[in-house]
């Protein structure tokens, strides 16, 4: 079951492939493009002021997405990593990004193709990690130059959840206690 709601008479548009796990909450005015992936527990809220997410990308279990109100709305490329109880506020994710795990993303910040923001870290308002740099800390700063195979790994790991989206698209099924070896239907 999807849970997409309308708020302000305004509705998410979401691609017919991609993925919203159960526990998942998209609401207002939210575009999610094809073969994404919108993973458990995850709340995507654009209910004053847009949320707009790119092809092939995945937003991991337990994230948080939301906007500014009148100043910021939120925007995340194609072919994004988004790790598990991210949160993201009002800011910008280019083209294959990654943010990883427990990271938070503040007003007004933009973390440039192919940037990365280190587990944990915290990219305060109005900062931006340029291409191919590994921002770290609370508050986050420079780490270091990520290669061309760090790159790479990181491309990897969103076709990886691609594939993964498509596998419980099409094969997840609630599993009955008492009968555990029945669906529910």
């Amino acid at each position: 079951m999807q849970d997409l709601y309308s708020i302000d008479g305004k509705t998410p548009r979401i691609a017919d492939d991609v993925l919203i796990a159960p526990g998942a909450r998209v609401i207002g005015n939210v575009e999610i493009g094809a073969r994404s992936s919108i993973w458990f527990n995850c709340v995507v809220r654009g209910d004053v002021n847009m949320i707009r997410i790119g092809e092939g990308t995945n937003i991991q279990d337990g994230s948080v997405i939301h906007v500014t109100r009148k100043t910021h709305g939120t925007f995340i490329g194609s072919g994004v990593l988004v790790g598990h109880m991210v949160m993201l506020h009002g800011c910008e994710l280019a083209d294959h990004s990654f943010v990883g795990m427990g990271a938070m993303v503040m007003d007004g910040a933009c973390i440039e193709t192919d940037g990365m923001l280190a587990a944990g870290s915290l990219l305060t308002p109005g900062k931006v990690i340029p291409s191919r740099e590994l921002w770290a800390g609370r508050p986050a700063k420079y780490f270091k130059t990520l290669s061309d195979q760090d790159c790479a790994r990181n491309r990897d790991g969103a076709a990886h959840y691609e594939k993964a989206a498509a596998l419980y698209r099409d094969g997840l099924k609630p599993v009955r206690r008492d009968r555990p070896d029945e669906y529910w239907v």
